[in-house]
């Protein structure tokens, strides 16, 4: 595994300028905040972050006993105390359970959270405000750190890594607490390929009687691995994983340990020749398109849901294989054309009424098994006219800020 770290792991330059960049930014918003105190988070914090993932999570701490009846106006009470600290920066403030900020500096992106200073989760009065406990307990429970870092690359090149809605599956805190328990990479992924569904992973112990399903509210125990946080037992950490993404990784932990390669830890990039290859005699439909500027998490979601679309609508040509990543979206299909008519079943022939209605649609009707049916002339039975319709079609139109290019394939 040194050759797979040798490429994953920051070197000891990189975590030197990464420390001093994130000192400053600290020291300089710290002098900017009368009543609460930044500190760092995330993987940063746990010495957990992948070679190059300059994403840095920032805490700002407002004290429990003045601020609790304040919670939902934390985000309004750090925003002119950021502006104070970084006057020239762009500051974006993005939605989520409360509002966080966003500020790029020195190839870093910082993304501060305001959140209450608790000792215990029972205390939160937001999920973000556990996030400091999180980091307090993998590094206390935490010592083989590259251990982690291994499975976190592994489970990135198997995309089956982090816990957004348009992700669905397992986080980098869940990889962090699951490798803690089990101690090594290779044991993580021992314990992956023997888990079923609804496994337990309770690292705290937390239910020494394994009723947890019973304790848990039920919309947190919905996916097929259960994984209590360890600082909050009313938590299913892995709760956004879902089946398919879980029997993904059973599948990819089972072929890397009876026999493992160095590529199992690539993160594979989609080009159009490696698409071209794939397609051989089929047609290759590619997309580029522009995604909306809001929170990630919502983006992705409407770029999965435009997938999902656009995968439905063309399965009268025959998909082979389709897929998407990010702003680029693609689809290898048998057909090129359909025939210039195609079947349309109407109602059963005893229902009269609906019968009546589908003749005065259609002039000429017959019967087919039971049913009356019609033959319909298809509107657009070429692969390229009915791919530029669907784009401009108001699903698609209103999910995606612009379709940059359309490639369709030989």
């Amino acid at each position: 595994m040194k050759a797979v770290l040798n490429v994953i792991k920051p070197s000891a330059k990189e975590k030197q300028q990464v420390k001093i960049s994130i000192k400053k930014f600290i020291q300089r918003l710290n002098a900017c905040l009368p009543e609460a105190k930044a500190i760092l988070g995330g993987s940063a914090a746990k010495n957990t972050w992948l070679k190059g993932n300059h994403d840095i999570d920032i805490f700002v701490q407002f004290p429990l006993k003045k601020f609790k009846d304040k919670s939902q106006e934390l985000s309004d009470l750090l925003e002119p105390n950021l502006k104070k600290a970084f006057p020239k920066k762009k500051i974006s403030r993005l939605h989520g359970s409360r509002d966080y900020f966003q500020i790029q500096q020195n190839k870093l992106i910082f993304e501060i959270v305001p959140i209450l200073k608790i000792t215990k989760a029972e205390q939160a009065l937001n999920i973000t405000d556990i996030s400091p406990l999180h980091a307090l307990w993998i590094k206390k429970h935490a010592k083989k750190k590259d251990e982690i870092l291994l499975a976190k690359q592994f489970c990135k090149a198997s995309q089956v890594y982090g816990a957004e809605s348009y992700i669905s599956g397992i986080s980098g805190y869940v990889i962090e607490i699951i490798v803690a328990h089990y101690g090594t990479f290779e044991k993580f992924l021992q314990a992956v390929i023997k888990w079923k569904d609804k496994t337990i992973i309770d690292p705290s112990n937390f239910y020494p009687k394994g009723n947890v399903l019973f304790h848990l509210n039920k919309s947190k125990s919905k996916s097929p691995l259960i994984v209590i946080d360890p600082v909050d037992k009313s938590r299913n950490a892995s709760a956004a994983l879902s089946k398919e993404k879980f029997l993904i990784l059973k599948k990819l932990a089972r072929s890397h340990l009876s026999k493992p390669k160095l590529e199992n830890f690539t993160v594979k990039k989609v080009t159009l020749n490696s698409l071209k290859k794939q397609a051989k005699m089929n047609y290759l439909v590619y997309i580029e398109l522009n995604p909306l500027k809001c929170k990630k998490d919502v983006v992705g979601m409407k770029l999965k849901k435009t997938f999902i679309h656009l995968k439905k609508e063309l399965k009268h040509y025959g998909i082979v294989k389709s897929g998407w990543d990010w702003d680029k979206l693609w689809f290898i299909v048998k057909k090129y054309s359909l025939p210039e008519q195609y079947l349309h079943l109407g109602p059963p022939i005893k229902m009269k009424e609906a019968v009546k209605q589908f003749k005065k649609k259609h002039k000429k009707t017959f019967k087919d098994n039971g049913n009356i049916a019609a033959k319909v002339k298809e509107p657009f039975p070429k692969l390229d006219d009915y791919i530029a319709y669907k784009l401009q079609a108001e699903y698609v139109q209103e999910r995606v800020k612009k379709i940059n290019k359309v490639m369709i394939f030989p």
